[in-house]
């Protein structure tokens, strides 16, 4: 069980305190066109296809970017890292505020927006690297709450939109947040000594060749994916199938994902505590029933229900999965870092295009939440066979990390 009163005395508090602020400001960016969408597609008069590609293009972005800023920290450190990719993430906001008048430029603004998402890539290293191993599932828990920044998207963006009667006014006023991280962040973020010396290209191929990684990155595309394709959509659900004006849609996705944000730190601390593997398969199963839930769309309120309950599942999930990565890939962790993270956006652009692209054929979201409801049940399964061999080699019994041998050098 970790000792909250440890923890304290291990590790650098400013950095991690920047790792969130640079993770959570910059989250708050990354899906700032989630909630805007319902406002865009009057606008641009966009059919339930074309509203999921313009929420889905930031995800996308993120998910390739995320590898480019994986290498960089390992190149050049952490901190740079997010320093340069705070400084690129106003380009995608002053060229929305001053220069976004067709889908063309809104759809270029949406994937420069996939910079913010990559923060994930140097956020989360960061923070890593100056704790120990049994101390992990917390301190990425706590720098990955960071998500929670979706909240001030969903909550404000549509208010000011609608307040100023310009959404694009919303762009000019997020540079302002993300100007003040970048200041707060270079002063108080710094690199750990531990940082692994940086690896060759070819090195770094050698991670995408151990059957590990590729399977944290299914389970991570998942959970992540689901996180942030939710939060990216929900406001565009709220709003086709329950009516419900732009303002009061993206207060009910705000209450959604409330849960998801506020837990992820939960779960890595669970995850320290009990066992990744016996989190994630829960977690899992518990979506696979919230997702079938859904999928009868049953009344606002049961379906406001629902949705928490499987935010809540996605961010555990979230910082279950974390509370492993850094442990199987001690040396690797900037690359590992970026390669996860990519999958997880993969998985985040896939969400709204599920349910956006079936809605146009269908006619319904049923189809689309059942199909969800399946990739997470295909999940558990994957676990179930998967967890004979990762205990053999590399976690103990009860499903908590070995910490006596170097996990970097197992090759599963």
């Amino acid at each position: 069980m970790v000792d909250r009163k440890s923890f304290m005395q291990v590790g650098h508090k400013g950095s991690l305190f920047s790792s969130f602020l640079y993770f959570d400001m910059s989250f708050m960016v990354w899906v700032l066109l989630g909630p805007l969408a319902v406002i865009l597609a009057k606008d641009f008069n966009l059919d339930a296809a074309q509203k999921a590609n313009l929420v889905a293009l930031p995800v996308l972005g993120g998910s390739i970017l995320r590898l480019v800023l994986g290498y960089l920290t390992d190149k050049i450190g952490p901190k740079l890292t997010g320093q340069i990719g705070l400084t690129l993430t106003l380009i995608p906001l002053l060229w929305g505020w001053q220069f976004a008048d067709t889908m063309g430029d809104m759809y270029f603004v949406a994937l420069m927006l996939g910079i913010a998402g990559a923060s994930f890539a140097a956020a989360l290293p960061l923070a890593s690297s100056w704790y120990p191993p049994q101390y992990q599932g917390l301190a990425m828990g706590i720098a990955g709450a960071g998500n929670s920044g979706t909240i001030f998207a969903t909550l404000f963006a549509n208010r000011l939109a609608q307040h100023y009667g310009d959404w694009h006014i919303v762009f000019g006023l997020a540079m302002i947040p993300i100007v003040l991280t970048l200041v707060i962040f270079s002063l108080l973020a710094k690199d750990s000594p531990n940082k692994p010396k940086p690896k060759t290209l070819a090195e770094y191929g050698t991670v995408l060749k151990q059957k590990d990684s590729w399977l944290f990155c299914i389970l991570y595309s998942v959970t992540f994916g689901g996180f942030v394709g939710m939060a990216s959509y929900l406001t565009i659900f709220f709003n086709t199938q329950y009516g419900l004006a732009p303002v009061k849609a993206a207060d009910f996705t705000t209450l959604c994902v409330i849960g998801g944000s506020f837990f992820r730190p939960v779960g890595g601390w669970l995850a320290d505590k009990i066992g990744g593997i016996r989190m994630l398969m829960v977690l899992y199963g518990v979506v696979a029933l919230m997702m079938a839930g859904i999928s009868t769309l049953p009344s606002l309120s049961v379906t406001t229900i629902l949705l928490f309950i499987a935010m809540m599942a996605f961010g555990m999930g979230n910082g279950s999965v974390f509370q492993l990565v850094p442990q199987r890939f001690k040396q690797e962790i900037g690359v590992i870092t970026g390669i996860v993270g990519a999958a997880g956006g993969l998985g985040g652009f896939f969400l709204p295009k599920i349910l956006g692209n079936l809605k146009l054929s269908t006619g319904s979201f049923t189809p689309g939440f059942l199909i969800l409801s399946g990739i997470a049940v295909a999940c558990v399964l994957l676990i179930a066979v998967v967890q004979g061999q990762w205990k053999r080699t590399w976690i103990g019994e009860g499903g908590k990390v070995k910490t006596s041998a170097p996990l970097d050098s197992v090759h599963a």
